[in-house]
Parts: C-alpha cells; sequence; structure tokens
C-alpha cells in the first residue's frame, strides 16, 4: 500500500512539468485562478476520489482513513501553489491556504475537549454503570429495543453519535447473546437513534458544530429541529417494533460503580458547554474558546483528584486494607476490574493525569478532518464548488439540493459534504440551512456506512449487524427520512419564507 501512495504521489509531482507551460492562463484581473477546466484541477479531482475510495475500504484495507486524504490535501495545495506561482501570485496559495487551516483549529480544538471528556468519564466508569444497569433490569427485548433507542437519542446530542451507538450496543450485545435477531434489529435502531439526536443539537453530530461555528444557526435555532429528528426515529422504529422477538432475555446482575469524582466530572462537562454557548452568544467569540476554557476546569479538578487521593492516604500504602476503608468514601471504586498489587500506588487517582486522556483522543478522526477541510478547500479554490453550488442550488433549487444532500450522506461522509455547502455559501433561508443540517445528520442512517456509528458497530456487533441486514431495512428508514423533512417544512413553515442568511 506503501508503495502504491509512493507510486501515485510521484506520478502526480512528474506532471507538474507538463502542467506549467499551461499554467498562466487566467491571470488577467484579481488572484483567484478558475482552474475547473485546467489539468491541475481534473488531477486534484481524481487524487481527492481515490483518496475518498482508500477512507471507504478501510474496514477491508485497515489503512487508517486520515493517511489518504492527508497525501491528498498536501499533493492537491501544492498543485495549485505551483500554478499561481508560474502566474505570478506567489503569496495567494499560502494565504487561502491559512484561512483553512483556521477552520480546522477551531474544529479541532472544540472536537478534542469533548473527546477528552468522553474519555473521562469512560475512564470514571460512567458509561460501564450505566450499561450495567440497563442489563440488570431484565427488559423485554422489546422495552430494550426502545430503552436503548430512546438513550441513543437522548445522549448523542451530548456525546458524539458514535460514543452513544458504541455505549448502546454494548448493552445490546450482553443481553442479546440468545437472540442474533434482536442484536441485529436493535443495532439498526441505535444507529438511526443516535443520528436523529445528533441533528438537533450543535454538539450532537460534527456537521451541527460546524454549522454553529460559522454563525448561521444559533444555538437555540436548532431545536426547531427536535420533533422532525424524533420522527425520523420514531417511524422506523415503531415499524421495526414487530420485527423485534417478544421473549424475555436471561436475567443478570452485573453491579458496576462509578469511580471517585464521576458526577462532579458530569456537572462540569454540563458546565463546559454552558462556557461554550455564552462565549458564543454573549461575548461572540468562537465556541472553542469557551470548550478550551472548560478544558481548564477539567484540568483542576483533575489535580484535586490528585492531590485528595494523596492527602486521604498517607501513611496507608502498606496497608491493603485502606482500599476498602477509601473504596466506601464518596463514589469510588476501584477493586472492580483491577487484579494488580493492592498497593496505594495501583490505584487509578494516584499520580493522575489528565494529559493520558487528551493522548487518548480519537487522533485518526481529527487527522481525517484535516485532511478533508484542506482537500475541499483546495477544489473550492480552483472553482468547483462555486461550480456545483450554481447547479445544486441555482438549477435544481435548494429544497432539492438539501435533500440531495442527505441521499449523498449515505455514501459519502456527512463531513466533507457539510463542508463543501458551507463552502459555497447558497444565499438560503433559516428553514432552508436547517433542512440541510438535518438531512446531512439523518441521511447517514440510509446505509450502515453512512455514519461513522454505522461502521462501528458493524465491527463491534460483527456477524450480527452487517451491510445487506441494515440495507433490508433501509425503505423503512427512509420513510423515516421522508417523514422528517415533511414534518420541518410543515412545523417550520414560516422559516423558509425569511430572507437569505
Amino acid at each position: 500500500m506503501n508503495k502504491i501512495i509512493f507510486t501515485i504521489s510521484t506520478i502526480v509531482f512528474c506532471a507538474l512539468a507538463w502542467l506549467l507551460p499551461t499554467a498562466a492562463f487566467a491571470t488577467e484581473n484579481g488572484v483567484q485562478l478558475d482552474l475547473t477546466t485546467h489539468n491541475v484541477g481534473y488531477i486534484a479531482l481524481a487524487i481527492f476520489a481515490l483518496a475518498y475510495l482508500l477512507v471507504m475500504a478501510e474496514e477491508f484495507t485497515h489503512l487508517r482513513k486520515s493517511k489518504p486524504v492527508i497525501l491528498a490535501a498536501g499533493v492537491i495545495w501544492a498543485m495549485i501553489a505551483v500554478v499561481y506561482a508560474n502566474a505570478g501570485h506567489n503569496h495567494a496559495a499560502e494565504i487561502a491556504v491559512r484561512h483553512n487551516i483556521l477552520e480546522f483549529a477551531e474544529l479541532m480544538l472544540f472536537l478534542l475537549v469533548a473527546m477528552t471528556y468522553i474519555n473521562v468519564m469512560e475512564e470514571r466508569k460512567i458509561f460501564d454503570a450505566l450499561r450495567a444497569w440497563l442489563v440488570s433490569r431484565n427488559f423485554s427485548y422489546r422495552k430494550l429495543f426502545w430503552l436503548t433507542g430512546i438513550l441513543a437519542f437522548f445522549i448523542s446530542p451530548v456525546a458524539d453519535n458514535l460514543t452513544t451507538a458504541l455505549l448502546m450496543c454494548a448493552v445490546v450485545l450482553a443481553v442479546g447473546v440468545d437472540s442474533p435477531k434482536f442484536i441485529g434489529i436493535a443495532c439498526i435502531n441505535i444507529v438511526v437513534a443516535a443520528n436523529a439526536g445528533g441533528a438537533f443539537s450543535p454538539f450532537g453530530d460534527i456537521t451541527t458544530l460546524m454549522v454553529w461555528q460559522k454563525g448561521i444557526v444559533d444555538f437555540h435555532q436548532f431545536f426547531y429541529l427536535f420533533i422532525p429528528s424524533v420522527v425520523n426515529f420514531v417511524v422506523p422504529a415503531a415499524i421495526m417494533h414487530f420485527a423485534i422477538p417478544d421473549e424475555q432475555p436471561k436475567p443478570t446482575s452485573e453491579k458496576v460503580r462509578m469511580r471517585r469524582g464521576a458526577k462532579r466530572i458530569m456537572m462540569l462537562f454540563l458546565l463546559t458547554i454552558a462556557t461554550a454557548v455564552s462565549f458564543h452568544n454573549f461575548f461572540h467569540l468562537p465556541p472553542m474558546v469557551g470548550m478550551m476554557t472548560g478544558l481548564a476546569y477539567l484540568q483542576f479538578f483533575s489535580f484535586y483528584l490528585k492531590k485528595s487521593f494523596a492527602i486521604q492516604n498517607i501513611g496507608s500504602s502498606a496497608r491493603p486494607e485502606a482500599y476498602n476503608e477509601f473504596e466506601n468514601k464518596d463514589d469510588a471504586s476501584w477493586n472492580d476490574d483491577n487484579n494488580e498489587e493492592d498497593t496505594i500506588y495501583n490505584h487509578p487517582d494516584h499520580n493522575y493525569d489528565i494529559f493520558r486522556n487528551v493522548a487518548r483522543a480519537e487522533w485518526d478522526t481529527l487527522l481525517f478532518f484535516y485532511g478533508v477541510v484542506l482537500c475541499v478547500g483546495g477544489l473550492g479554490y480552483m472553482g468547483y464548488l462555486a461550480m456545483a453550488s450554481e447547479v445544486m442550488y441555482q438549477q435544481w433549487g435548494a429544497f432539492s439540493a438539501n435533500v440531495a444532500v442527505g441521499v449523498i450522506s449515505a455514501i459519502v461522509d456527512n463531513i466533507p459534504v457539510m463542508f463543501a455547502v458551507l463552502n459555497m455559501e447558497p444565499h438560503m433561508s433559516l428553514g432552508q440551512w436547517l433542512l440541510v443540517t438535518l438531512t446531512a445528520g439523518v441521511g447517514g442512517s440510509l446505509l450502515s456506512i453512512g455514519s461513522a456509528a454505522g461502521v462501528a458497530l458493524m465491527g463491534q456487533a460483527k456477524g450480527h449487524y452487517t451491510f445487506f441486514g441494515h440495507l433490508k431495512w433501509t425503505p423503512v428508514i427512509a420513510l423515516g427520512y421522508a417523514a422528517s423533512i415533511y414534518v420541518h417544512w410543515l412545523l417550520n413553515n414560516s422559516l423558509f419564507s425569511g430572507p437569505p442568511l
């Protein structure tokens, strides 16, 4: 694979010698060159298409998705720089790419804080405790079907849809060991619910976050999509309900206690979200600034966890019984999953370091965003987004184009699709911007490969939740997709007639 990538890169850079003689064809007035009919433009499209094919084939090639798009981004912008330099504009590409990097930096820092909080909550056993509680309730398969779906719908607006889906899938796998049919249908329901729940919150999906950070839709305006999102989840769930076995799973008695500070960390996460919203609404600062401020809350609390643990356990390192004494305080739990020697130095709060959780962030995902932002930004700088905007939003019309965005998101990741729409900057009313936010968020549910939640669950529930198993229910999911669009148009019709934003 590395040899293939190296060969492709070599061919591209060698081709520059052929491209240079015709590179200065559009330098009459201004720095923006139209490269849509230029050799560089065609090669850039081919490179991006090849990179994205490798991204879609990650499950089979095991090549992490960030690698091809990062390489493609570098090659595309190198070609742009050569063309502009040949036309006498040595710094034009530099200025343009800095703008793209700024957009990525805001997105990355925001997500880095959110991922860190999720990792800390996972380390403090918050999600394990929730899973154990659900498993031990002895609900029927049909009740668990609805409960996991509803929880996925309401957790994903705060946590990301990927984490939410993995958590709920763990519950389904634990209780459905004797019913593969239940596992398959419940996983489909979880994917649909997690994607639908993320559509009405700025924090629920990367696409909604991008729209909010761009300043197009205010924080409170996302909640116009709440009822359409509910419809998107409930319509297919109500139909799939009848395919769930009307049986009772085997009872279990699993118990997990959260570690010390878990409840306070959840409160800090909510405070961090409030800080991000306040910074954006009242101070007109990027939400990322508020999130980074919230990271400081967590850093100081982690310092408190470490120091308070040391103070309460001074002189107890030689006494294993100190664990039992300490474990009864607050909401601490340690020995549930630790088989190491019972000394105070093995406790999770000893030398607790928040940066371990920062390091556990999904760096492949963050770097994938870097590649996507720069690739799409480069294609936009060449003029392809303006061309696409002309076709979609002028010839098709905004409504049809926004519905199509959701369908495209079922095949291509919704992040580059939404980033492309934002860079097209079509003149649309608030109702249309909310429509494309809804469709880009829930369109990925149409296929199992259409969202990160679906791809992750195919790995977690391998053999139970499959591409073709999901495809069987696609018509039902499409019915929910169409119903949610209709309900949005019906309830928020006045927003469609407003002035373009």
